[in-house]
């Protein structure tokens, strides 16, 4: 993944809780900043979704998070995401997208196979966009989607059939729209 470097207002945000920061802290991040900063989608997020603050930082949520002062002066805020299905093996394949961006705040990105699944669950509107998109961009292999879905997220979920009927909605609309394409 070449992702481009990352602008502002992500990167005036993500330099002050840089700043904030006194250690070396990692962001798994996923969701819609992943979709639009890494893969360059042309749609607005206005969070960072992290699946953890892996390291706890004390205070770093209420600095950073919706209503915050850093929210009203980037426009921008830091969401934790504690409810996402992820799938089981998903640290194996994190990227770094803007190494050596920051001094002490790494952001790490989800494989786009792993991005997309984590939307599974939710299946709005702007997720099935997303994996569209991350279908196209990437190009994802359809058969990898299933193996991950079905061997790293399906024992993990509450009601697997409901998003086994979804995983195979996804899959009809990223073929059908790579029907119209050719």
């Amino acid at each position: 993944m070449q992702a481009k470097p990352i602008s502002d207002p992500w990167l005036s945000f993500l330099r002050d809780i840089d700043e904030f920061v006194t250690d070396e802290t990692h962001f798994h991040c996923l969701g819609g900043f992943v979709v639009t900063v890494v893969y360059g989608a042309r749609r607005t997020t206005s969070d960072v979704d992290t699946l953890s603050l892996v390291q706890d930082v004390p205070g770093l949520l209420e600095y950073a998070r919706e209503g915050s002062p850093l929210h009203k002066k980037h426009k921008v805020y830091l969401q934790e995401v504690g409810v996402a299905p992820i799938p089981e093996n998903y640290e194996d394949r994190l990227t770094e997208p803007f190494p050596g961006t920051f001094k002490k705040l790494r952001l790490f990105a989800l494989d786009p196979y792993d991005v997309a699944l984590a939307k599974i669950e939710r299946n709005g509107d702007k997720d099935r966009d997303d994996v569209k998109y991350l279908a196209r961009v990437v190009p994802f292999d359809l058969d990898t989607l299933r193996k991950r879905y079905e061997e790293e997220l399906r024992p993990m979920l509450g009601i697997p059939e409901r998003e086994d009927l979804t995983l195979r909605l996804w899959i009809e609309m990223i073929e059908e729209g790579r029907e119209s394409s050719s």
